[in-house]
C-alpha cells in the first residue's frame, strides 16, 4: 500500500483558514451515516476530512460544493470535527485560487455590484414595498425590517413580506427599511469560500446600522438571523436579532395580534437547518400555529433536530442539483405521508427549494407551500 506522506503546508493554510479541527477525526463515518446526501447518492463527509489530514492531495473538486452546511453531522460528531468550517476552508483555498462552480462566478460579480445574488438592480429592492405604506427606517422606529434578497426580488418570495409588513401594521409597530442601502448578509457567500466579499458586505451592513442607529433587527431568513447574531459579532458589534417566526409568537402572546380566522387544514412545519440546528429555535413557530383556529398540527418524520434539509444551504441554492438528487423532493413526499395540505416553513431558500419540487415532482402539486407569516396573516381579522 502506498503511503501518502502529508502536505504539510496544504495542512497550515487549511488551519489558518478555520479547519484544524478536521485533526480530530478518527474515521469513524457517523458524518456519512446521517448526512442527507446519501439518501439521494453516494456522499463522503469523512473522506474529505480525511482528505484534509493529508493537506488536500487529489481531492474531487466538485465533492467539496456538496455540502449545504446542514449541521446535522457536526451535531452527532463524538469527536468535535467540526465538519462545516472544514469543509468551508477547503472552499476558502478553492476561492483563493479562483476554483469555484460558475454560478458562484455570477453570484459574486451580482453581490459586488448590486448587493444581491440575483442579478438585480439595487434601486428595485423595495419595489414589493409599493403601496404599502413602508417607511424608510429612522432611529426613532422600533424595529429594521430586513427581507433578505429573495423576499425583496423574487416574485413567490415578495408574498411573505408583504405578509411581513401587514402583520407589523396591525401590530402597531414602528418599523421601516434600509430599502437601496441595504446589502446581502454574505452568510451564503462566506460558506461559499469568498470569505473577502462576506467582509465587505458585512462591513457596509454594519457601518449603515450604526449610522441609522438600528437596535433591533427583525428578519425572514435564518441565514440572516444567524449571521447577524452569531457572526457579525466578529466586527465587534452586538445587535438585537429577531427572526419572524420568533416575533409573531411574541406578539399573539402579548395579544398584539389575534388569529381569529379559522384555517381548517392539515399543517406540518418544516424545520429550516439555520432556524433550528444552528440556533435551537423549534418552539415559537409551532406556537404561533397552534393559535389558528381549525389549524391542525402534524410533525413530519425528520423533524425538530433531526429535520431534513432542502438543499438549499453552504451555496448549493444557487447551484443546480439534478431532480433524482433532490432533498426537497423527499420532504414533499414526507409532508403527504404525514397527511398534510400545506407544509409550512419559516425560511426562503426552503420554500424556493419546495416550490420547485411541487411544480416538477410527481404528484406534488396537491400540497401548499406557506411561509409562517402568510398562514398568520390569513387567520388575522
Amino acid at each position: 500500500m502506498e503511503i501518502v506522506a502529508p502536505d504539510k503546508e496544504a495542512i497550515g493554510i487549511i488551519k489558518e483558514a478555520g479547519g484544524e479541527a478536521f485533526k480530530y477525526c478518527y474515521q469513524c463515518g457517523l458524518c456519512d451515516t446521517v448526512c442527507p446526501w446519501n439518501r439521494v447518492r453516494k456522499f463522503s463527509i469523512r473522506n474529505i476530512i480525511r482528505q484534509a489530514n493529508f493537506g488536500l492531495p487529489e481531492i474531487d473538486g466538485e465533492e467539496i460544493w456538496r455540502c449545504t452546511t446542514c449541521n446535522n453531522c457536526p451535531t452527532k460528531c463524538p469527536r468535535g470535527v467540526k465538519q462545516i468550517e472544514v469543509g468551508v476552508s477547503l472552499r476558502r483555498i478553492a476561492s483563493d485560487a479562483g476554483i469555484s462552480p460558475a454560478p458562484i462566478h455570477t453570484v459574486s460579480a451580482s453581490l459586488g455590484s448590486e448587493g444581491n445574488p440575483l442579478g438585480e438592480p439595487r434601486k428595485n429592492r423595495t419595489a414589493w414595498a409599493e403601496g404599502l405604506g413602508v417607511k424608510p427606517f429612522t432611529e426613532t422606529m422600533e424595529i429594521l425590517y430586513f427581507p433578505c434578497c429573495y423576499t425583496a426580488y423574487d416574485a413567490r418570495l415578495k408574498k411573505v413580506a408583504v405578509a411581513t409588513a401587514g402583520i407589523l401594521n396591525k401590530a402597531g409597530i414602528g418599523f421601516g427599511i434600509l430599502g437601496a442601502e441595504q446589502n446581502c448578509c454574505g452568510e451564503s457567500i462566506r460558506k461559499t469560500g469568498d470569505e473577502a466579499l462576506f467582509k465587505r458586505l458585512a462591513r457596509e451592513n454594519i457601518k449603515t446600522f450604526i449610522e441609522k442607529g438600528v437596535k433591533k433587527i427583525l428578519v425572514s431568513s435564518p441565514h440572516c438571523y444567524h449571521t447577524f447574531k452569531n457572526e457579525y459579532t466578529e466586527f465587534k458589534v452586538d445587535f438585537e436579532v429577531v427572526h419572524i417566526s420568533q416575533y409573531l409568537f411574541e406578539l399573539i402572546d402579548k395579544g398584539k395580534i389575534k388569529p381569529t380566522k379559522e384555517y381548517a387544514k392539515k399543517v406540518t412545519y418544516h424545520d429550516p437547518c439555520y432556524l433550528g440546528r444552528h440556533n435551537g429555535v423549534y418552539d415559537e413557530p409551532r406556537e404561533a400555529l397552534k393559535k389558528v383556529p381549525g389549524l391542525k398540527l402534524v410533525e413530519m418524520a425528520d423533524s425538530l433536530k433531526d429535520s431534513l434539509c432542502c438543499g438549499g444551504g453552504g451555496g448549493r441554492i444557487w447551484m443546480d442539483t439534478p431532480k433524482n438528487e433532490r432533498f426537497s423532493n423527499l420532504r414533499l413526499d414526507q409532508a403527504k405521508e404525514a397527511g398534510a395540505e400545506t407544509l409550512v416553513t419559516g425560511c426562503p431558500y426552503c420554500i424556493v427549494n419546495f416550490e420547485d419540487s411541487r411544480l416538477t415532482g410527481q404528484n406534488s402539486e396537491a400540497i401548499e407551500i406557506k411561509d409562517i407569516t402568510e398562514i398568520i396573516q390569513e387567520a388575522l381579522p
